[in-house]
């Protein structure tokens, strides 16, 4: 029995150094290779020396995120793992009447830190008559219903950006919707579709081969790859349009562990090859701590929540 006990605490001297060793966990519920994926790893490479240990990457997808968010949300709250989050997880779904979610967002959630915009694009197929957003405005408000705008699906951001923009715009457009960006992109370069709001991050390649034509931006924030496009409130007062990349961590999550994550995220955006990676992308690097992620996120809920009620929008 002594013998049995002394090997027990044994096990236990060896087991517990490893135990408190390990990695922190940045849990991704994208798609691998897809942007998230790509920014995620990235992060993960270069937050490591002020984390104490790269954060090993682990992927869950499912539930546009939320299989990833769940997991995390419903873990332990010490700061050992975290969470990739977008706009539309935290802004987006907990407005949208309709919506299952494993989760609330608003309760189960908050951020830890930001560190990319992806300004959303308003982009024509190639061979499209329209060579600015002032055109294709002009063209909506002379003729209702006959402009179009394709989305990934009802209450998606590029569905409600097209939304705003009729809004704003004070015209009638066609929404059609598709299961996917694929084929929405598909349809808008053979001109099935007019035009189309959708994260530069993920047509970066298509405006660059002169597939898309890009009008404009989203966010009045210039981004270098694409120099000299106008932000779409230069037409539109008011309209911005763009995703963020964040980590969120469970509600409650403990201080220390959430100034380390901050402390690692801000290193990454800091550092050039990061930097450079991400404009690469057609993305604008960017820190913000937790509580002004929060601010953000509340702002952002309050504007496309508007945009729902507005558009009597429900989830399908």
């Amino acid at each position: 029995m002594l013998r049995r006990l002394a090997m027990l605490a044994l096990f236990t001297a060896l087991t517990l150094p490893a135990m408190a060793q390990s990695p922190p966990r940045l849990v991704n519920g994208f798609a691998p290779g897809g942007t998230a994926d790509i920014v995620a790893r990235l992060l993960a490479d270069l937050a490591g020396p002020a984390l104490g240990a790269r954060p090993v990457v682990e992927t869950r997808t499912g539930a546009t995120g939320f299989i990833a968010a769940e997991q995390v949300a419903r873990g332990p709250a010490d700061g050992s793992a975290t969470v990739l989050c977008v706009m539309s997880m935290l802004a987006i779904a907990p407005e949208l009447p309709g919506a299952r979610l494993p989760i609330d967002p608003r309760t189960d959630l908050s951020g830890v830190a930001l560190f990319a915009l992806s300004p959303y694009g308003l982009v024509v197929g190639a061979q499209s008559p329209y060579r600015s957003l002032a055109q294709l405005v002009e063209a909506a408000r002379a003729r209702p219903s006959a402009v179009s705008y394709a989305s990934v699906g009802v209450g998606s951001a590029p569905h409600l950006s097209g939304v705003l923009i009729g809004l704003r715009a004070q015209a009638e457009m066609v929404h059609v919707p598709y299961r996917g960006a694929a084929p929405a992109l598909l349809d808008i370069i053979a001109n099935r579709a007019d035009f189309m709001m959708v994260s530069l991050g993920d047509v970066t390649k298509q405006i660059q081969d002169g597939d898309l034509r890009l009008l404009a931006l989203g966010d009045s924030r210039p981004v270098p790859l694409f120099p000299g496009i106008p932000p779409i409130s230069a037409t539109l007062p008011g309209v911005e349009s763009y995703t963020w990349f964040g980590l969120c961590g469970p509600r409650g999550m403990s201080a220390e562990g959430r100034a380390r994550w901050e402390r690692g995220t801000a290193a990454a955006v800091a550092d050039p090859t990061f930097r450079s990676r991400l404009e690469a992308m057609g993305l604008v690097p960017l820190f913000e701590d937790g509580a002004t992620m929060d601010r953000r996120i509340a702002a952002d809920r309050e504007l496309w929540g508007g945009v729902v009620r507005a558009a009597n929008i429900r989830a399908e």
